[in-house]
């Protein structure tokens, strides 16, 4: 492969970071520094200890940061804090590896990762943007370790399944994480240091994460240089045609308040029941199995799975074959309005989730799966506007749910009373009680 440019310094950059780690980390660690981190660990415990067991969210107070506690908040519905390791993805990851963008980059800079790995006591990971290893290495020791908590390909490490850890984080944020011991919302991490940086794209797009993973007792600030430069480098060995290649196959869905979809900028003309499966897809990004999916588009009626076969075929012809087919799934992320509302919700972003909100999702569609999709994004987006303080986030919902009386009356109560917009949602709230 033919080198860029900027792919010297990048690399120049990793080995200058691997020189200093070996020569520096762990072996010289000073002993203060040893008792800095104990006490550290001690008081992350004590907190764990008070909170993660109860499945409780730490208030007041806290030596966790702030990250994590709203890691933690979010995590807590779906992992047990007690859980031994992470639950494994039924996926080949054999062949979605050798097909992934990242396969040709980490080859060729596998030796220097193995030799990071068993120079200096770590295990090396690389994960695909859903947070599920697709690679590691690290010493028999260590990878042993790892093993036991399913820290290896096939392991799934997004948020949803394992809860607070830095390949999580680094994942949803996009940006370089670490977490250290009992920040670990799982109580068999609590013996790792973790430091992670995402991998993207010249256009941004993220494609996984990098991960370096020690015991807590080896961390050391130098470890997150490593990764920082280890993924420059791999960025920089990406195939310089990738970003215009997804640009040119990037499919758009739209489906809130109304339905189209368009490939490399053109319209695409399909059934609203192919919509339909399309937006189901894309909001659950780990997929269906043909028996769920089935369920969920057309839920009691005698529909035959041949019917479903060919809506999802003639979907993999309109995406160019993005669908998987043991387990049905979007290959890559598409561009869809919903997905963009519903992480605006989760990140609390509201502003961002009323410009993206133009009505319900699918209005016309009466879909099981669809439906149940459609009042999760309304109860969310409406219940996150009826806990805010700003009467603008009232009045802009109000204004796309005029029959909402409560959003309105809301919209009444933080309003000022000399502001100009009390006429307008004064006259929505008579009309919706009349309705």
């Amino acid at each position: 492969m033919a080198h860029s440019g900027r792919e010297i310094p990048a690399r120049g950059a990793a080995r200058c970071a691997i020189m200093r780690v070996r020569r520096d980390f762990p072996e010289d660690v000073a002993m203060p520094e040893i008792r800095t981190l104990t006490q550290r660990r001690a008081d992350l415990e004590q907190e764990w200890a008070r909170w993660a067991p109860a499945h409780a969210v730490p208030a007041g107070q806290t030596v966790l940061r702030s990250e994590v506690v709203q890691s933690w908040r979010r995590s807590l519905p779906t992992v047990d804090p007690a859980c031994l390791a992470a639950p494994a993805d039924d996926a080949e990851i054999g062949s979605r590896w050798t097909e992934s963008p990242l396969h040709a980059p980490v080859v060729e800079l596998s030796g220097e990762l193995r030799s990071i790995a068993d120079d200096s006591g770590f295990v090396a990971a690389v994960t695909d943007e859903h947070g599920t290893i697709l690679w590691s290495c690290g010493g028999r020791v260590m990878r042993r370790r790892a093993e036991e908590v399913n820290f290896a390909p096939g392991g799934r490490w997004d948020e949803t399944h394992m809860g607070t850890n830095a390949l999580s984080l680094a994942l949803r944020t996009g940006e370089p994480s670490v977490v250290f011991s009992a920040e670990h919302l799982v109580a068999a991490l609590h013996g790792w240091v973790c430091y992670c940086a995402p991998i993207h794209t010249p256009d941004g797009r993220r494609l996984g994460v990098l991960d370096l993973s020690t015991t807590w007792d080896r961390s050391h600030p130098l470890a997150m240089s490593t990764v920082r430069a280890l993924v420059s480098a791999i960025e920089s060995r990406l195939p310089r045609q990738l970003a215009d290649e997804l640009e040119r196959c990037e499919i758009r869905l739209r489906c809130l308040g109304g339905a189209s979809l368009t490939r490399a900028g053109r319209p695409v003309r399909l059934r609203p029941r192919q919509i339909e499966i399309l937006a189901l897809l894309a909001l659950e990004p780990e997929g269906y199995t043909p028996q769920q999916l089935h369920a969920a588009v057309y839920g009691d009626r005698p529909v035959s799975a041949s019917t479903l076969k060919a809506d999802v075929s003639h979907l993999r012809n309109a995406t160019g074959g993005d669908i998987t087919s043991r387990r049905y799934m979007l290959a890559r992320p598409i561009s869809c309005d919903a997905v963009d509302l519903l992480a605006a919700i989760t990140a609390g972003d509201l502003p961002a989730a009323l410009r993206l909100y133009r009505g319900p999702l699918l209005p016309g569609s009466d879909t099981p799966g669809i439906a149940q999709w459609r009042e999760y994004l309304t109860v969310s987006l409406r219940t996150a506007v009826l806990n805010s303080e700003s009467p603008a986030h009232a009045v802009e919902l109000g204004a796309r749910c005029p029959d909402d009386a409560q959003i309105h009356e809301h919209a009444l109560r933080l309003l000022s009373p000399d502001d100009p917009h009390r006429a307008l949602v004064t006259a929505r709230l008579h009309a919706a009680r009349r309705s």
